[in-house]
């Protein structure tokens, strides 16, 4: 680590569960951000504030006006760009060290299965039930850590799915894609705006966690916030040994 390094990333080096070695894990850490909208805004911005090393951003959206309202890594300027090479703009701005893989295509089997064999980690911060469930058998394929995060109108949720360990449960196991789930979207259902930062920040959050080696993480647990009156409820997720994804027959 760099004279500049040890300067930039002190106060994470000053903490006794990170440190100089927990810090350089981050910086030799690659990390997989799918969606750069309103989740993907701030885990991208914190993850590159942080110093993880290389950050591959996979979106097919471009900036709009409507975005604006929660969409922070996005500006003015920018509407009508891409929302990867925005977020690589973002991420630029703040830390110039972080070497940024956008990706301007839509996260299908083909990509994933590319990609994912190159990352330590991968955050879904994506709005539809298709790519959660596409992103959650690459990462059990692959034996990759999701976190995975949620947010519409004034809820959210927030989980990691770690196939590493054999008793955490796999996205499916608490969604089966044969199962009917109503699909919501901010565009007809709405959004608070603080929503998405609050969520995304805490992806962030579990991302450097099992990076650096710190804490435990969310693992078979569901975290789900109403933010109406801004609690926090927390279920438990057992794995589905019948789970048509992560189990035995899979």
């Amino acid at each position: 680590m760099t004279d500049d390094q040890l300067l930039r990333y002190s106060r994470h080096i000053l903490l006794d569960e990170i440190g100089i070695e927990g810090q350089e894990r981050i910086l030799a850490a690659h990390a997989l951000v799918i969606g750069a909208g309103g989740l993907g805004s701030p885990v991208a911005l914190y993850l590159g504030s942080a110093g993880v090393g290389h950050i591959t951003l996979v979106d097919d959206d471009a900036v709009d006006m409507t975005n604006l309202q929660r969409q922070i890594a996005h500006t003015m300027q920018r509407v009508g760009q891409p929302k990867v090479r925005s977020a690589e703009a973002a991420i630029a701005a703040i830390n110039p060290e972080v070497k940024v893989n956008p990706v301007l295509a839509r996260a299908d089997a083909a990509l994933l299965d590319r990609l994912l064999p190159q990352v330590d980690v991968v955050l879904d911060c994506c709005d539809n039930f298709a790519t959660r469930h596409a992103i959650n058998a690459a990462c059990v394929k692959h034996g990759k850590p999701l976190v995975s995060g949620a947010a519409i109108r004034f809820d959210g949720q927030l989980a990691v799915y770690d196939p590493r360990q054999p008793d955490s449960p796999c996205y499916a196991c608490v969604f089966p894609p044969e199962d009917a789930f109503e699909e919501t979207r901010c565009a007809t259902m709405g959004v608070f705006a603080p929503l998405v930062g609050i969520i995304g920040s805490m992806q962030a959050a579990e991302a450097l966690k099992l990076l650096s080696g710190a804490g435990t993480s969310l693992a078979g647990r569901l975290l789900m916030l109403d933010g109406r009156s801004m609690e926090f409820n927390e279920v438990r997720l057992p794995r589905n040994p019948q789970c048509s994804v992560c189990g035995p027959a899979a």
